[in-house]
């Protein structure tokens, strides 16, 4: 497969007032690399605040990076060229009830990136564009001319899939997209998800703090911590054989259907509070909670770093 998203060394570091004419960074995002392959879902996971939707949000430009690039298909994301790119990468956000205008009607909500790109000839052609992204979602016809406040959270998120799918996108950032939904609804739009990459061929940078739900959609999985990516691995891989301290630690809290399992398995459970982004530690982030921490892990932060078969590791230790 040919890489179709490469972010490399990408930060995003927002000014936060810290008195008379001072500011100090926040480092959300803070020197992170990785690559999306043609056709893959990459899960982004870690605990809230760690910045996974702030690089999300920086790959497509909504954020203006403070450094680094994103590399599209080959070509550098930049201010020149964000509006061409953005027809072949699309979000779709977490929150289904305030990403779509509760003014505006399901079909002017999905109609609207083919306005904005000018996809469509005429009226009857738009329509029967719309009407064919409503079908491939599981939304109704007769549900055109509804708005969005007359649908459940499930159904709103189809709508904000089918918006995201309008412009026939190659890559999708899916920030937390099932998130809000009930659990029974998550498997529902989960699966949907795999279905439409099975069809269109697209790929998807899946953000998520829920591991199971990563581990079942996505080919790798990257884990985020403070900014930093910590781990990379395939999924399979990570799930049988993590080897970050925090991953472990992420791991062990997820709940298996099996209470013999449950009851013989080692809960590693971590101490002390997550830093705040404003005075981080030095060296490693991850040293203040980490029962492995050296002086070295103090005086320097690891590199990302292959221990075999795409397994990346950013740990001194391990």
């Amino acid at each position: 497969m040919s890489t179709l998203v490469e972010v490399q060394n990408l930060k995003q570091y927002f000014p936060i007032k810290a008195g008379f004419f001072k500011t100090v960074p926040l480092k959300a995002v803070d020197d992170v690399s990785f690559t999306v392959e043609a056709g893959e879902t990459l899960g982004l996971v870690g605990e809230s605040g760690c910045g996974k939707t702030t690089v999300g949000r920086s790959i497509l430009r909504l954020y203006e990076p403070t450094a680094g690039k994103v590399i599209f298909d080959g070509e550098e994301v930049t201010d020149k060229n964000i509006n061409k790119m953005r027809r072949r990468m699309q979000m779709v956000f977490q929150d289904p009830y305030s990403s779509l205008d509760p003014r505006m009607t399901v079909e002017d909500i999905i109609g609207e990136p083919l306005d904005v790109h000018h996809l469509c000839s005429n009226r009857k052609e738009r329509r029967e564009k719309i009407l064919e992204l409503m079908s491939l979602v599981g939304l109704n016809a007769e549900h055109a001319r509804r708005y969005a406040h007359e649908f459940s959270g499930g159904q709103r998120q189809r709508i904000g899939i089918a918006r995201a799918l309008a412009a026939e996108p190659r890559f999708i950032v899916c920030d937390e997209p099932v998130s809000a939904l009930d659990v029974s609804i998550q498997a529902q739009v989960i699966n949907m998800f795999e279905e439409l990459q099975e069809k269109l061929g697209v790929a998807y940078l899946f953000i998520a703090h829920d591991l199971l739900v990563v581990h079942h959609i996505s080919k790798r999985i990257a884990v985020m911590y403070l900014g930093k990516i910590v781990e990379i691995a395939d999924a399979d891989e990570l799930n049988d054989h993590p080897e970050h301290p925090y991953t472990q630690s992420l791991l062990s809290a997820v709940p298996i259907p099996d209470p013999n399992i449950t009851r013989a398995r080692q809960r590693i459970i971590l101490e002390g509070d997550v830093p705040s982004p404003l005075n981080m530690p030095s060296g490693c982030a991850f040293r203040t909670r980490c029962k492995y921490a050296t002086d070295k892990c103090a005086e320097e932060c690891p590199a990302l770093t292959d221990r075999g078969g795409g397994h990346f590791v950013a740990c001194w230790n391990k």
